[in-house]
């Protein structure tokens, strides 16, 4: 156990579960969208759906969407800091089966036109798990680099980018593959470490079969899919 397993996360409360880890999923689908966000429609479920105005759910989903950190004063003001910049957001009560109690759907459109869906839950001490993508499922915490590959479901495409990434000296330290049909468009997710160089991205882009790429920067340092 570690100082933050038991103090917890630098945040803006009043909770981890419902502020910070909600901060954090606005914040991870913000750069899963990769620009600006224009409209964003936020289904809640289970507690976050019950008090989500109360804990500051709400205020911290939005926060992250701007890209704030947990810990950023601004978030109680973001509602404003939002409508200034042209968000426009509601949220909604939904049901999704067997959904952790803490999830939120977030189905954003960007300013140029770009959507994406993501689903992710806030599983305690300001911690998260992204669930799913564009309705691919999936399972990474944003602790780490991650790499989102959409491709066609085919023999060998898996074994190029494991191949490119070990040329690299990247390491994997999660895999998780989704293909809802046989032979048509799957994703796998790929949490890793080490040194990630500049035109890495472009390489993986570039390799047979590949629909898209989004790589996402654990640090505090990065845009929206540097």
């Amino acid at each position: 156990m570690n100082v933050f397993d038991i103090i917890g996360p630098v945040m803006i409360g009043p909770s981890s579960s419902h502020t910070a880890g909600a901060a954090r999923i606005g914040r991870v689908s913000w750069k899963i969208l990769g620009e600006d966000v224009a409209t964003a429609e936020i289904g809640l479920v289970g507690s976050f759906a019950q008090t989500y105005r109360g804990h500051g759910t709400d205020k911290a989903l939005v926060a992250g969407l701007l890209g704030m950190f947990p810990d950023d004063e601004r978030i109680r003001d973001s509602f404003a800091i939002a409508r200034d910049a042209g968000l426009a957001f509601s949220f909604a009560e939904i049901k999704i089966p067997h959904a952790h109690p803490n999830t939120a759907r977030l189905h954003l459109i960007g300013k140029s036109g770009k959507e994406c869906v993501a689903q992710g839950a806030s599983v305690g001490g300001g911690n998260i798990l992204i669930t799913s993508v564009n309705e691919m499922e999936t399972a990474f915490t944003g602790n780490s680099d991650t790499f989102i590959i959409a491709h066609k479901d085919m023999p060998g495409v898996i074994a190029e980018v494991t191949s490119l990434m070990s040329w690299y000296d990247i390491n994997i330290g999660n895999f998780k593959l989704n293909r809802p049909h046989k032979g048509f468009e799957a994703v796998m997710t790929l949490e890793v470490d080490g040194a990630i160089e500049k035109n890495f991205v472009d390489k993986l882009r570039g390799l047979p079969h590949i629909n898209s790429v989004v790589f996402l920067r654990a640090n505090q340092n990065e845009v929206p899919n540097a």
